[in-house]
């Protein structure tokens, strides 16, 4: 730079990239963020992100990923009316046929609207000496000097195309972003890709959240595979509101967006709660329909040739299904990451960065594509590795409901805070063994009972 001091860009400013500005507002003098959408003073919705009028999960990974790079940053959005709360203890889990035990975990989650999460990360970012967010810019290329990338091209509003020179680019566009096409256009190869489509439907609808509405702020109906390929969330969050998101998978599953038939659909959950909700609180407005693209994991960290300076993060690096609410968590997770390979130096960042990358976005996706795979009509490599898995994991989920020890290890797991492989420890294993033979007892006897009842009529 000509003076001598160090800049990054980030294009994009949802959370992958003003996290990522964040942590390298410690390695670099200045800092700029890019984003094409003009940006809301508060917690509102806009254009670039149109799922979040939908429900959002921060795991907790997530939230202490967030806690590390913002310091008290959930205290101020717990005053905004967010909810700090144990993952276990106060939400109702139903993986299989019944609820989770409600026990204290440890597992500190935070239940939010995507808007007040992002409009908080956004005051605390621009906050920062040397950092600037100028919204209503659009990035249209980057610029080359035959090695590394030396910035980028950006159009504002109403304005014409001019080159913002840096030190490094970060591609934080999102799902839609054109990062691939760049780096053809620079001579390098397009990176492998893996596409997984379940073909699931959300359909969000907000709803009054008055106090004493229920025993707990946040329920969550899993999906239970091909035996019953829907689900359901509902989420207090921000404005004394409850963000409900009904979702399908496969053809056929969509929820309905005509209110008696949302209201029909919740009817069908295993835990009647969420019904219970829907029925007895009044909605904010009309039932919104969401259609995501395939999940897709750019394969970076594969490629034998790269420009130096130049990074994908967030989703323009993986974007997941929502329906396991890892996202966010993951792309925190990779910004902090990148705040620390910068830290190491600036010669094959990307490299080293893809690689952390890789290691952190290896567990969720396998948890989500395994997850798809197991809908017969989701298209992709199956292996018996796989079919095995899958098989255990609906017997641990099975086993939720019975085992307060076994639910725990699954949200620790599927919060991205203990590795799968906890699992199978041989202790899990006898403990799931031992729910399943409780299941198994309890459906004879719930059999026989009816079956009395039945001829003493």
């Amino acid at each position: 730079m000509s003076d001598n001091q160090r800049h990054a860009i980030v294009l994009g400013g949802s959370i992958a990239g003003l996290t990522a500005a964040r942590a390298l507002r410690d390695s670099f003098d200045r800092v700029t963020v890019f984003d094409r959408d003009t940006l809301p003073d508060g917690a509102a919705h806009r254009r670039g992100v149109p799922q979040a009028e939908h429900g959002h999960g921060l795991l907790a990974r997530g939230r202490a990923v967030l806690e590390e790079l913002f310091p008290g940053l959930v205290d101020e959005l717990a005053e905004l009316g967010a909810i700090p709360l144990d993952i276990q203890r106060d939400v109702v889990w139903i993986f299989g046929d019944r609820p989770a035990p409600r026990v204290a975990s440890g597992l500190a989650g935070l239940s939010i609207s995507r808007a007040l999460l992002e409009a908080g990360l956004r005051r605390r970012v621009a906050a920062l000496p040397g950092v600037t967010i100028l919204d209503g810019h659009e990035a249209t290329g980057l610029t080359f000097d035959g090695a590394r990338v030396t910035g980028a091209t950006v159009r504002p509003v109403g304005g014409g195309e001019h080159e913002v020179r840096a030190d490094l680019v970060v591609d934080a566009t999102g799902r839609g972003n054109r990062g691939t096409t760049w780096l053809a256009a620079l001579g390098f190869e397009r990176p492998a890709e893996e596409r997984i489509d379940a073909g699931t439907v959300y359909v969000s609808r907000d709803y009054r959240r008055g106090p004493g509405a229920a025993d707990f702020p946040a329920i969550l109906n899993a999906p239970g595979g091909p035996a019953r390929p829907y689900g359901g969330i509902a989420l207090g969050v921000d404005g004394d509101r409850w963000m409900v998101t009904l979702l399908g998978v496969g053809p056929g599953q969509a929820p309905p967006t005509d209110p008696d038939g949302y209201l029909d659909f919740a009817a069908k959950l295993p835990d009647p709660r969420l019904h219970a909700l829907l029925a007895s609180s009044e909605p904010l407005g009309d039932p919104v329909r969401l259609r995501l693209p395939a999940s897709v994991r750019r394969r970076y960290e594969r490629l034998t040739r790269l420009p130096e300076r130049l990074v994908s993060i967030g989703d323009a690096l993986c974007s997941f299904n929502p329906a396991y609410g890892q996202g966010m968590t993951v792309a925190v997770a990779q910004a902090a990451a990148l705040g620390r390979a910068a830290g190491a130096g600036l010669d094959g960042l990307p490299r080293r960065f893809y690689a952390r990358a890789a290691r952190i976005i290896d567990v969720p996706w396998d948890m989500s594509a395994g997850g798809d795979l197991a809908y017969p009509f989701v298209e992709g490599a199956r292996t018996r590795r796989g079919e095995v898995l899958n098989a255990y994991v609906a017997r641990v989920q099975a086993a939720t409901g019975h085992d307060a020890a076994v639910a725990r290890r699954f949200l620790e797991v599927t919060n991205l805070m203990r590795p799968p492989q906890s699992l199978l420890a041989p202790g899990m294993l006898a403990r799931v063994l031992r729910a399943q033979r409780r299941s198994k007892a309890q459906s004879a006897t719930s059999t026989t009972s009816r079956a009395t009842a039945t001829i003493a009529q």
